[in-house]
C-alpha cells in the first residue's frame, strides 16, 4: 500500500525530469503500479483511512512522485456535479485545447509540495487526452473546468514541472489573460 512516506517531495530529481514513455502492453508490475496508485487516492478521500495512515487527500498521483520515472498517472475524484473520474492512465498526452485559459481561485496544492504555495497556475479551460488505460485500451478523454486541470496538473509532472513553475513569479495573483476562475 501506498502511504505518505512513498511520495517524493520536491527537491528530489525525478519531479524535475521528463519521465519515460512507457511500452505497450504494459507490464503486470506496471497494471499493479497504476492500481496501488487508485487504491491511494480512493484512500486518502476516505476520512477513516487517511487518519488511520496519516494520508493526505489527493486527486491525482503521478508515477514521478513515486520516484518512478514512467508516464504513469492516477486519478479520482468527482466533480460538482458527481461525476467520477477514476482512471489509470500510461503515456497520456493533451492532443488539442482550447485558447481560454483557466485558473483553480484557490490555488493549486501537490501531494509532493509540503508547503502553501501562493498564486494563479494558468491552465487551458478544456483539454482533450489521449492516453491508453490499465486494460489497454485506447482512450480520448474531453474535459474542461476543474477535471481539465487536474489532468494539466498530472501531466506536467509527466515532463518535470511543479505546478508553482508556472505561476507569475512577480505577481503571483495576476489574472491569466483569457482566463476564467475555477471555485
Amino acid at each position: 500500500m501506498i502511504t505518505m512516506k512513498d511520495i517524493v517531495r520536491e527537491g528530489h530529481p525525478s519531479l524535475k525530469k521528463v519521465a519515460e514513455e512507457v511500452s505497450l502492453p504494459i507490464s503486470d508490475e506496471e497494471k499493479q503500479l497504476l492500481k496501488k496508485m487508485l487504491t491511494f487516492l480512493k484512500n486518502s478521500q476516505d476520512e477513516k483511512m487517511a487518519k488511520k495512515y496519516g494520508l493526505r487527500a489527493g486527486v491525482g498521483l503521478a508515477a514521478p512522485q513515486l520516484g518512478i520515472e514512467k508516464r504513469l498517472i492516477a486519478i479520482h475524484f468527482e466533480d460538482v456535479d458527481g461525476k467520477l473520474y477514476s482512471y489509470g492512465l500510461v503515456n497520456p498526452k493533451i492532443i488539442s485545447h482550447s485558447i481560454e485559459g483557466a485558473y483553480l481561485a484557490g490555488g493549486e496544492g501537490c501531494l509532493s509540495v509540503d508547503r502553501t504555495v501562493e498564486g494563479y497556475v494558468p491552465r487551458h479551460r478544456r483539454i482533450t487526452v489521449k492516453a491508453t488505460d490499465i486494460e489497454g485500451n485506447s482512450v480520448k478523454l474531453r474535459l474542461k473546468g476543474y477535471p481539465s486541470i487536474v489532468f494539466q496538473h498530472e501531466i506536467d509532472h509527466l515532463n518535470g514541472v511543479m505546478f508553482y513553475d508556472r505561476i507569475n513569479k512577480e505577481f503571483p495573483f495576476k489574472v491569466p489573460e483569457d482566463s476564467v476562475s475555477i471555485e
